[in-house]
């Protein structure tokens, strides 16, 4: 009997790294009990997809469709006049689970590839990335933005403006792009139609990036990153949160919206690990930000798909690689909260980030990426295994140039956990403003703190808070 295609969809998800087999296969057995389903609105509500990744999904889909049937009708018109199939110019692909003309001698032609074309670097484009970048650098610029048809952007401090410089050619920024990566990279970027990496300039410095196609071109972001590992007192971080580094089973979860400083603060609080005891540390990332040499602890970094499939797929191989600290850089579906909170319940500690804005909103995240038939289950997992959740803002300052974090910290004891098991999650922000000697504290505590000591403004703390009648410093 042959064996069932897989979708095109789904392929395509697996081929940008969105969801893996066993997901692919979960969420096919359920379309085959409700047919009236479409997949992606089965993979939506699985947790595997975001509905902002369906929509690329949908939109690379329908792009591959409409290749294959360009090159089907260039095909029959050539079949017409006579004449073999069309040579065109440029990567060639081919149809979704099509194979090349054996033929042609051209071998396997890769599947799903969205074809783009990427400029080679010429002479001088290697020193001219290196220059803009070291720029940016020493004006404190926390994100470079190479633009095609614009100037260079900086984000410094928060605020993003454009730089002093010359507008970039759309070729120009393809070319400086293609000169940060390798042949495999390129490869990537021309297959998916971008890619995450990071790049290191030998005097400059470490940058996380990220370089995409869009309309006008090719964009890429670089994010500048310590050479070394920071500790809590250069970020600004109370030193209280070295506490959090002393469990040897559960899981500590640091979160907070994009550009907060999350991967920092995991990096202080591995950094921490790794002076004061003697254990495995092994880290799951995408791409590899801080490089952390070991000192007393041996430490192992991981590039999910790079040195592993995926953070699932090194989750499942961690189990069985004696590790004693596993540090996850992003939970980001279904199989890989469930990995990391079994990972916690059998004797490891978890270090973790996730895109949430406070500590309620993260438990519930955590308990609603799973079918409502298990969630009752989950919570009981979760009330055990979870330690900590710190939350982040970065805040401007108005006393010194720069930006300071503020925090709201959760600390799971008897009473949270019971909170978390009976479905009381709301209640959770009541106990954090209660819970000062458990060491809990609400964002809107810390950011009342931070006005009266001078650090912020109170018109900053009013625009951050949820609550803003409990702003109450600086009136």
């Amino acid at each position: 009997m042959a064996e069932k295609k897989l979708p095109l969809l789904g392929r395509i998800a697996i081929q940008l790294k969105m969801i893996d087999m066993d997901q692919l296969n979960q969420a096919t057995r359920e379309q085959g009990l409700s047919p009236e389903k479409r997949l992606g609105q089965i993979l939506v509500e699985q947790g595997f997809v975001t509905a902002k990744d369906l929509e690329k999904l949908a939109a690379v889909q329908k792009d591959l469709i409409a290749k294959h049937q360009a090159r089907k009708d260039a095909e029959l018109k050539a079949e017409t006049r006579g004449a073999g199939p069309p040579d065109a110019p440029g990567p060639k692909t081919s149809a979704p689970g099509q194979k090349a003309d054996s033929a042609s001698g051209a071998g396997a032609v890769e599947q799903d590839s969205l074809g783009l074309t990427l400029a080679s670097p010429v002479e001088g484009d290697s020193e001219s990335l290196s220059r803009l970048l070291s720029s940016a650098r020493d004006r404190g610029a926390s994100d470079i933005h190479l633009h095609a048809g614009g100037g260079l952007r900086l984000r410094t401090h928060g605020v993003l403006s454009e730089a002093e410089t010359h507008g970039f050619s759309a070729d120009e920024v393809e070319r400086l792009v293609a000169s940060a990566l390798t042949r495999v990279q390129k490869e990537e970027l021309r297959r998916e139609g971008e890619i995450d990496f990071c790049f290191d300039l030998e005097g400059v410095g470490r940058f996380r990036a990220n370089a995409y196609r869009q309309q006008r071109g090719f964009d890429a972001v670089f994010r500048s990153i310590s050479a070394e590992p920071p500790t809590l007192d250069e970020l600004g971080l109370p030193s209280d949160l070295a506490r959090f580094t002393n469990f040897h089973q559960g899981m500590v979860l640091v979160t907070g919206p994009a550009g907060c400083g999350k991967s920092t603060t995991l990096a202080a609080m591995v950094n921490l690990i790794n002076q004061e005891r003697e254990e495995h540390i092994l880290t799951i990332e995408d791409p590899i930000e801080v490089i952390h040499p070991s000192q007393r602890c041996i430490v192992n970094q991981r590039h999910a798909g790079r040195h592993t499939q995926s953070f699932a797929r090194a989750l499942r191989g961690a189990l069985r690689e004696d590790p004693d600290v596993i540090v996850i850089g992003e939970l980001r579906d279904l199989e890989t909260i469930s990995l990391a909170m079994t990972a916690a319940e059998t004797g490891h500690f978890v270090l973790a980030s996730l895109h949430t804005n406070n500590a309620v909103r993260t438990i519930n995240r955590m308990i609603g990426a799973f079918p409502s038939n298990e969630q009752g289950q989950v919570r009981t997992m979760l009330s055990e295994s979870l330690r900590a959740v710190i939350s982040q803002r970065l805040v401007p300052r108005i006393d010194v140039e720069g930006r300071i974090p503020a925090l709201e910290v959760l600390v799971i004891n008897k009473a949270i956990g019971n909170l978390i098991r009976e479905e009381k999650t709301v209640q959770i922000r009541s106990s954090i403003q209660t819970g000062k000697a458990h060491g809990m504290f609400l964002l809107e505590q810390s950011l009342n703190e931070l006005v009266a000591s001078g650090k912020i403004s109170r018109e900053t703390a009013l625009g951050i808070a949820e609550e803003k009648k409990l702003i109450t410093a600086g009136v």
